[in-house]
């Protein structure tokens, strides 16, 4: 798509995203590292990188506490539930594994 407004329109959804997330604390990492690969963890490694590939110092912290909407430590207490033996056998036959191990 060649937009003059890309950037702004992919922002937008990234905050749509974000904010999504954050009214779904029902939806653990690890449903979300079964069914897409990704979590909320990816997220903010993916946003401290984009911050350092754009010269900005921001460390992982801050990357989550933008994801997370708090401290990851203070959403992990209130939002993350044990994961289960059906939910981590779920993530293992997700995960890619290499063929060479």
């Amino acid at each position: 798509m060649t937009n003059p407004h890309s950037t702004e329109i992919e922002a937008a959804v990234f905050r749509r995203l974000v904010a999504h997330l954050n009214e779904r604390k029902d939806t653990q990492n690890i449903d979300l590292m079964i069914l897409a690969g990704f979590c909320r963890n990816c997220l903010s490694k993916w946003y401290k990188t984009a911050a350092h590939d754009l010269g900005q110092d921001i460390d992982i912290n801050n990357a989550q506490q933008q994801i997370y909407g708090m401290p990851y430590d203070e959403w992990k207490s209130k939002h993350q539930k044990p994961a289960t033996a059906q939910q981590l056998a779920a993530l293992e036959a997700a995960t890619p594994q290499s063929k060479e191990q």
